[in-house]
């Protein structure tokens, strides 16, 4: 197989770092062309390699993992960050996914997990730990009465095979999980996808996920 995805990894842990490396490294497809040991190295290391995902850490010496990713987003750059730590408060969740981060995980995820996450989030998709989910869910869903109604109006927008994507979204499926699930090519999920995105007004499938929940349509 052919290495596609360029991965970059920011951590102050040097042994974390060569966890990181070892599980990757074992995988065809990827390829780690960096390293970095706290935020301001990172984005100096990350504007020469053009990664395609970064494995970032939040807690780091003068520039943090979540300052880092905001610098990252307003700069336009297109590397795709994944959030690693070793606790998932709310704050922290919710401050990842608003400065640009695409995947919030923690460093226990097992490695086939972390190796599936970036494959994942390299293919455009993003990818949460479980229990993250569930407090992002708990978070969102216990809004008011008014997000709920402005999260049916959007969700009226869709046809019903697009609401049976948005809701296999907001259930955490991959793509591949989805065509299983409904019985399409992964190639029309994509599709459907682009267009659930768009009549969401949503830019990511976190957003999407948070529409869903705050629709109340979890149990479908």
């Amino acid at each position: 197989m052919a290495v596609n995805i360029r991965v970059v990894i920011v951590d102050d842990d040097a042994l974390v770092r060569a966890g990181l490396r070892m599980i990757l490294g074992g995988d065809p497809a990827i390829e780690i062309v960096g390293e970095a040991a706290d935020g301001l190295d990172a984005l100096d290391l990350i504007a020469r390699v053009s990664p395609t995902v970064v494995l970032m850490d939040i807690r780091m010496p003068r520039l943090d993992g979540l300052e880092t990713t905001k610098a990252l987003t307003a700069r336009g750059d297109h590397a795709r960050v994944i959030v690693l730590t070793t606790f998932d408060t709310d704050e922290l969740v919710l401050t990842a996914l608003r400065h640009g981060a695409v995947g919030f995980l923690l460093k226990d995820t097992p490695p086939a997990d972390l190796v599936d996450a970036v494959r994942r989030v390299a293919a455009g998709e993003s990818t949460l730990s479980p229990s993250v989910t569930a407090q992002l869910i708990a978070t969102v869903t216990s809004g008011t009465d008014g997000r709920r109604q402005r999260a049916s109006s959007l969700l009226d927008r869709l046809t019903e095979r697009e609401r049976e994507v948005a809701v296999s979204v907001g259930h955490g499926l991959s793509n591949a999980e989805i065509a299983a699930q409904l019985f399409m090519g992964v190639a029309t999920v994509k599709t459907h996808i682009g267009r659930v995105f768009a009549k969401l007004e949503a830019t990511n499938r976190v957003q999407v996920a948070r529409t869903v929940h705050d629709a109340g349509l979890t149990g479908e």
